[in-house]
């Protein structure tokens, strides 16, 4: 029994995974580089607090009072860096999988070439939308000539090479789409626990100062709650947006699976319909 010889690994797909991993590494420590540099230089900056007393000042502006909630927060900053930083490289890199044009009007035409038997034109159409939907739907028609001309093989084993093929396309294609949505996810929960942190560590100094002081001040005691909920409030901000992106691109890569699930279903139909009794 012919079986279907199983598709290399493209050393291209290699390249751009080991490429995507490289930018995953270097952002991370950039970001948070440039979010102490902004915490230090920009919000730490004297012109934001009264008298330019950084230490002892009350905050002047939204600046000096994002500076007030203490070293967790340059943390908080490089989370939403990074959510900003692969939000954007996963906007190119599914954006290019989707190709030139409109997927579900590639798919119709694609679908329509394959209803009036034009497997060159349904390849042509591949050629002109480009990215990795067209990628996977080219393989699978490549792969559709390929079993034309197989004789020793009958309908059904011919089907089965078509459908792995597609598979095996799909699965080199789709893990460059999902490659660092894992960072956006794990912000998710991060984001809101290091707020949570920072807020904890912020009260502790509340009340501890407090107890120091031998006679309540509720104005300074408010201040300082206040302060430390700066935390709470940035770490579920970023998590909200982390969510927001997460789910943008899931259903972006879903959409684009469906794409690919919906046409390589016509091509195996098209062909064993095609030689049905062959």
């Amino acid at each position: 029994m012919a079986t279907a010889p199983t598709k290399p690994t493209s050393p291209v797909k290699t390249e751009k995974k080991s490429a995507s991993g490289i930018f995953a590494t270097l952002t991370i420590p950039i970001c948070i580089a440039v979010a102490i540099i902004i915490f230090i230089v920009i919000l730490g900056d004297a012109s934001h607090y009264e008298g330019g007393d950084v230490d002892k000042g009350h905050p002047t502006d939204m600046f000096g009072t994002v500076h007030r909630g203490g070293v967790i927060v340059p943390f908080i900053m490089s989370y939403l860096l990074i959510v900003i930083t692969f939000s954007i490289e996963r906007f190119v890199v599914i954006g290019k999988a989707s190709g030139t044009g409109n997927v579900d009007s590639f798919v119709r035409k694609i679908q329509s070439f394959l209803n009036a038997g034009n497997i060159d034109g349904a390849s042509s159409e591949c050629d002109k939308q480009k990215g990795s939907v067209a990628n996977v739907i080219k393989s699978g028609l490549k792969k559709y000539r390929e079993m034309e001309a197989e004789v020793g093989m009958d309908v059904d084993q011919k089907t089965l090479a078509i459908q792995k093929d597609i598979e095996e396309a799909t699965a080199l294609e789709m893990p460059m789409l999902e490659q660092n949505l894992t960072v956006i996810a794990t912000l998710v929960s991060i984001g809101t626990l290091t707020g949570l942190l920072g807020t904890v560590v912020g009260m502790i100094k509340a009340f501890s100062a407090l107890a120091t002081s031998g006679a309540p001040d509720t104005t300074a005691l408010s201040t300082a709650i206040s302060e430390a909920l700066i935390n709470t409030a940035l770490g579920i901000s970023t998590s909200a947006i982390s969510i927001i992106m997460y789910n943008v691109f899931t259903s972006k890569i879903d959409k684009l699976t469906y794409a690919i699930d919906e046409t390589g279903f016509s091509i195996v139909q098209t062909f064993a319909a095609s030689h049905k009794g062959s």
